[in-house]
């Protein structure tokens, strides 16, 4: 999964839980988290994606997590960011404390799901700002995220964080899929 920042991204180390198939088993709690008004899910998957990878390392010297912001309309439709779902329920397993603050969207253009890869990272482009960034200077940074596909959404993240000084960013998705 780290390949797919090489050159585009400043990635430290890039990690899943899952890999996504459309029809599995994961998919349909992703769809439920997603489409169906369950947070809940959201934050047990958060607590296994924890479970799991702090017994490989992963989450040694990180500082923060932030939580791949969705646009206020998606917010307004969803009632929740299922990404944040997933932070917290990393959060309550790690202590790692979590900033949905730092990275807003600044507008939405269409769904990710239904595009080639050079439109997925054309749909992202510059959509991202960053507000309240003074306390992530020399940090370690999580950016955490549902799905990860062609990385488009999460390389427009790291490289808006790319101004802060000495920051390093790692990145943690629930599944993980080629297209």
């Amino acid at each position: 999964m780290t390949q797919l920042f090489w050159g585009l991204a400043p990635v430290d180390r890039a990690a899943a839980l899952f890999f996504y198939e459309p029809h599995g088993e994961p998919a349909q709690l992703l769809y439920d988290l997603k489409y169906a008004n369950r947070p809940d899910i959201g934050e047990i998957l958060g607590r296994m994606m924890a479970e799991e990878m702090r017994m490989v390392g992963f989450f040694d010297g990180i500082d923060v997590i932030i939580p791949v912001p969705l646009s206020s309309r998606r917010m307004r439709q969803r009632g929740y960011n299922q990404s944040e779902m997933l932070a917290h329920g990393i959060h309550e397993v790690t202590g790692i404390p979590v900033m949905p603050q730092v990275i807003s969207r600044r507008y939405f253009k269409k769904s990710q799901t239904t595009l080639m890869r050079h439109q997925r990272q054309e749909n992202v482009t510059d959509v991202f700002t960053l507000r309240e960034t003074e306390s992530l200077e020399g940090k370690h940074v999580l950016l955490i995220d549902d799905v990860c596909t062609t990385g488009a959404t999460l390389i427009s993240c790291a490289n808006a964080l790319r101004s802060i000084p000495s920051l390093c960013i790692s990145v943690l998705t629930l599944g993980f899929t080629k297209s």
